[in-house]
């Protein structure tokens, strides 16, 4: 190992110990509660790790965001993926009027019971030949029809992770669902990327984090603003025209 190789390996070794030393599942807000549909609690976010590498650079990023909502009061709640399958969506139509996916034996119903509990959500994902990972591209298109009505008007988020390219691609694929849900998407100030091959490596992307602790805190601002009344006062929409150009 060359000396640069090392110098290296030894500054991800202490950023990834920094930034991974608290797990994201015990991320909590310690600070003041913040009314919500007139009972005071500490809202929360649902983070949505799409990565199978349970330490990897993506569970890196989401970690960044969770301390970043935590100083700003917000809880958070980590749903990983890892190794789980997921199904893929066979549109059944069961959960239509049900509001739960026909398949009961992935994590699908779950996120959705989460998502009823939580505030916000941050689904980050890996870079896959320039696509987000499979599964959890299944899970939010499944979550998205299946619960339409506990998703929307939430605040949402994409974070992508890649080595070198293709996360651009990632970032609007995963934004997409939530667009049409009526979720506002929070922004940063530049795209939620970050970029690192090896485990922990990321940690070295210091722009990259930059990037994730603006948006924790926009997303906090902007959840403060909704429910700064205690009960949000949401946009009267109209009644949904669905069109067709085959006519």
């Amino acid at each position: 190992m060359d000396r640069r190789e090392f110098i290296k390996k030894s500054a991800m070794a202490a950023a990834a110990g920094a930034v991974m030393a608290t797990p994201i599942g015990s991320v909590m807000a310690h600070e003041t509660n913040i009314s919500h549909n007139n009972n005071s609690r500490t809202m929360k976010t649902l983070l949505i790790n799409g990565s199978p590498r349970t330490n990897g650079n993506t569970n890196l990023a989401l970690a960044e965001a969770a301390k970043q909502l935590a100083k700003n009061g917000i809880d958070s709640e980590l749903l990983q993926i890892g190794h789980k399958a997921i199904h893929g969506c066979i549109a059944c139509n069961h959960c239509y009027n049900t509001g739960r996916c026909v398949f009961d034996d992935d994590l699908c119903n779950q996120a959705i019971d989460l998502m009823s509990q939580c505030d916000a959500v941050i689904v980050g994902s890996p870079t896959y030949y320039g696509q987000p990972n499979g599964t959890v591209l299944s899970l939010i298109q499944r979550m998205s029809y299946a619960a339409s009505n506990v998703m929307q008007n939430k605040p949402a988020a994409a974070v992508a992770v890649c080595r070198r390219g293709g996360a651009t691609a990632v970032y609007q694929t995963l934004l997409m669902p939530f667009q049409m849900q009526n979720m506002p998407i929070v922004t940063s100030q530049y795209w939620n990327i970050v970029y690192g091959r090896t485990e922990g490596e990321a940690a070295l992307d210091d722009e990259g984090l930059q990037t994730i602790r603006t948006m924790a805190d926009n997303m906090a601002f902007l959840l403060r603003k909704i429910h700064a009344d205690g009960s949000p006062a949401y946009p009267t929409r109209e009644a949904h025209k669905a069109t067709s150009f085959i006519k």
